[in-house]
């Protein structure tokens, strides 16, 4: 019933690419413990972000190169129960928890079900889809791992030292997005669905990342300099300088060739950004907890 090709589907490894996102929420945790940082990750990283890829890739039915699979193989009846069962598990494990963490999890799966599920099929709305991708992979799943990493009620979720932060996430996951759909304008156009990149095309896309990254840069610069102080900031750009050489030189590329809009092109962003904030993430994890001077 379960494939091998439904497995690769589930895409467990792209879960690196959203990892920053876990990390950043980790270094402003007070109050994780091993097994809640430990459990918080695998319900997040294991099965729901697999249980999300799976179904939507069930209703997509890609042929050409997705995120994670060049060649994606045939898609089969049993992918649609395999992630609902990666889905299942998450929540079961989730409220193990707390309940408030276990009603996140639902809540996100419901929502990255809505992006592809005909429907709804958010990738025919292309800023609507790019909105609700943006704010929900980054701001909510922020306060989803901070209320799983700490144990805590999302009330106590609400306050400025974690929203502002949750709100940086969006920002990065709303310029990196539509970079993340350039390779596939052909294969969307011909389905009917109409992400951003589709609509903005392969400049437009460019551009209109590069801008919401000034922003988002802007946003972090702002956060670093308020609450942690200006090492921590030149931590955070020289983490940063080979996401933006890599995006220059992808961008400049692909204004004279749009062949270089391609998947791997996409994969290497997606790998070089994911890497670097991890980075400075998990430093600014080990400088915040303290944990460097034990070894002093």
């Amino acid at each position: 019933m379960f494939s091998i090709s439904s497995w690769l589907h589930l895409r467990i490894h792209f879960s690196y690419f959203l990892l920053p996102v876990f990390l950043f929420t980790l270094s402003v945790s007070p109050n994780f413990t091993a097994n809640t940082l430990l459990f918080t990750f695998l319900i997040i990283h294991i099965f729901l972000y697999p249980a999300s890829n799976g179904y939507n890739s069930y209703f997509d039915k890609d042929k050409d190169s997705i995120g994670g699979l060049k060649n994606p193989p045939q898609v089969k009846a049993g992918l649609y129960w395999l992630a609902l069962l990666f889905d299942a598990v998450a929540i079961f494990w989730a409220y193990q928890l707390s309940v408030s963490f276990a009603f996140m999890v639902f809540i996100y799966g419901l929502v990255s079900k809505a992006y592809s599920h005909p429907w709804i099929r958010l990738k025919k709305h292309p800023y609507t889809s790019w909105l609700v991708a943006g704010v929900f992979q980054g701001f909510f799943t922020f306060l989803m791992c901070y209320v799983g990493i700490n144990g805590f009620p999302v009330e106590l979720a609400l306050k400025p030292k974690v929203l502002t932060p949750a709100v940086l996430t969006t920002l990065m996951l709303l310029a990196n997005y539509p970079l993340t759909q350039i390779y596939q304008h052909k294969e969307d156009a011909e389905r009917g669905d109409r992400t951003l990149s589709l609509v903005l095309g392969i400049k437009g896309t460019f551009i209109f990342v590069m801008v919401i990254f000034v922003f988002a840069m802007a946003g972090f610069t702002y956060y670093l300099l308020q609450y942690f102080g200006a090492d921590y900031l030149k931590i955070f750009l020289i983490c940063m300088l080979p996401v933006v050489l890599y995006f220059f030189w992808w961008m400049f590329t692909s204004f004279r060739n749009a062949q270089h809009a391609n998947y791997s092109r996409a994969m290497w962003m997606n790998f070089i950004s994911a890497t670097s904030l991890n980075g400075f993430f998990i430093y600014l994890f080990l400088k915040n907890t303290n944990v460097l001077a034990a070894f002093q």
